[in-house]
């Protein structure tokens, strides 16, 4: 027989509502969950069904403390069965079941009136031994599970025959009973442990695939990165600083000096050019429209974005080098133009052809007096739309500056 220790440790493992979810599910995990609370649910209302007739069909014999009995079972079955039903607070409801239906039963000797000639039939109680094992796979850790599954014949046996007196007619039938229980009891604790520890083999396999995959695949992108870093080294920056080294005449630090503003140019884009590295899935221009405005919201500029043309789509990374350069442009309007008069245009002017336009009316500038250290022009928009085979122009006088950016397919 169970001891009370054992209750309150059962209690204390029902789950408040808050904790659910918590954790993260697996997910073959979840679904085996739920197969094994969908087929409790089966059993306890096909058992419950037949316990409850059996109660009604002696209402009219039972006194107060038998309904009380009834109630304090009835009431958390019904909610298990729900609970199993709907897929929620399973493990709350059959936790409650489990725990209530072992104190109903430790108290039915002193409720049940030994002189009721009911006494020597099997009492509806007794029908939902095992639902309260069921119950117990549903809500409790392994170990517990076992306990329900040994003690509750056990208590249901010192039950039984305390409502008999003890006497020796009971003992041949409670003793097979007790026998008949104990095997079905063992048997569904068993069989739900084998289910659960497949279903966490194949979410464990699936959880080691995916991290080998991930890892995998970041080893690979790094390694392309290495080398696509290196190969720049090697090509553009090493060449440059040999010229340089090496220069002598005019002519040759000119060379020098070119070379150098190219490999700080493709220095300065190695890392938009991996970020444009992606899906070439269709983007729609309402996608696009949307980043700008994004864009303008979180650098709190009052502007619009103006859309014209009919709606169109253009590669993804064409899209993201668009939005990048025209983010840049937008960037290069509030700082040195404090924003006065910028507006944004996302034109389409044919099948998957797409302008955008960066206007302001700011003092505008002059190209030519630009440093050959700042990459903001030369590297964020110019080089950006290169790389997708996109052109980029820039317009700057005394009434504004005006950036377009324009794409259309070769």
């Amino acid at each position: 027989m169970p001891e009370t220790r054992s209750i309150r440790e059962a209690w204390s493992n029902i789950p408040s509502p808050g904790e659910v979810g918590v954790g993260l599910e697996r997910f073959t995990g979840q679904r085996m969950e739920r197969i094994l609370a969908v087929v409790g649910a089966i059993g306890s209302a096909a058992l419950g069904a037949q316990a409850m007739l059996s109660a009604i069909s002696r209402l009219q014999k039972l006194d107060g403390p038998h309904l009380a009995i009834m109630i304090m079972v009835f009431g958390p079955l019904v909610w298990m069965i729900l609970a199993c039903v709907t897929g929620r607070w399973v493990k709350q409801a059959a936790g409650t079941f489990a725990v209530v239906y072992v104190l109903a039963l430790l108290l039915w000797p002193s409720v049940v009136e030994r002189t009721l000639s009911e006494a020597a039939s099997q009492p509806w109680i007794f029908f939902l031994v095992n639902i309260g094992v069921i119950a117990a796979m549903l809500a409790f850790v392994p170990k517990l599970q076992l306990a329900w599954a040994l003690g509750l014949p056990l208590i249901y046996g010192y039950v039984r025959l305390a409502q008999g007196d003890f006497t020796q007619s009971y003992w041949i039938t409670t003793a097979f009973d007790v026998s008949f229980t104990l095997i079905l009891g063992t048997v569904i604790v068993s069989l739900a442990w084998m289910f659960r520890q497949v279903a966490g083999g194949v979410d464990e396999a699936r959880s080691r695939a995916v991290e080998s995959y991930a890892a995998a695949a970041a080893a690979s992108a790094s390694e392309e990165e290495r080398v696509a870093m290196a190969a720049l080294m090697h090509d553009s920056v090493l060449a440059a600083l040999i010229a340089a080294e090496r220069a002598d005449s005019e002519r040759e630090r000119t060379l020098a000096v070119a070379m150098a503003r190219e490999a700080l140019t493709r220095l300065a884009n190695t890392e938009a050019s991996i970020a444009q590295e992606g899906s070439d899935e269709p983007v729609h221009r309402s996608q696009i429209v949307a980043e700008l405005r994004r864009t303008l919201s979180e650098q709190g500029a009052d502007a619009v974005v103006e859309e014209r043309g009919a709606p169109t789509e253009v590669p993804g990374r064409v899209a993201r080098a668009i939005v990048l350069a025209a983010r840049q442009a937008i960037g290069n309007a509030l700082a040195h133009a404090g924003g006065h008069g910028l507006h944004v245009v996302v034109e389409s002017s044919g099948a998957d052809r797409l302008t955008v336009l960066v206007l302001d009316a700011g003092p505008g500038f002059d190209q030519g007096a630009i440093g050959e250290d700042r990459l903001g022009i030369r590297a964020s928009i110019v080089a950006r739309m290169a790389a997708v085979a996109g052109t980029s122009e820039i317009r700057s006088d005394a009434t504004g500056t005006t950036v377009e950016l324009r794409w259309e397919p070769s």
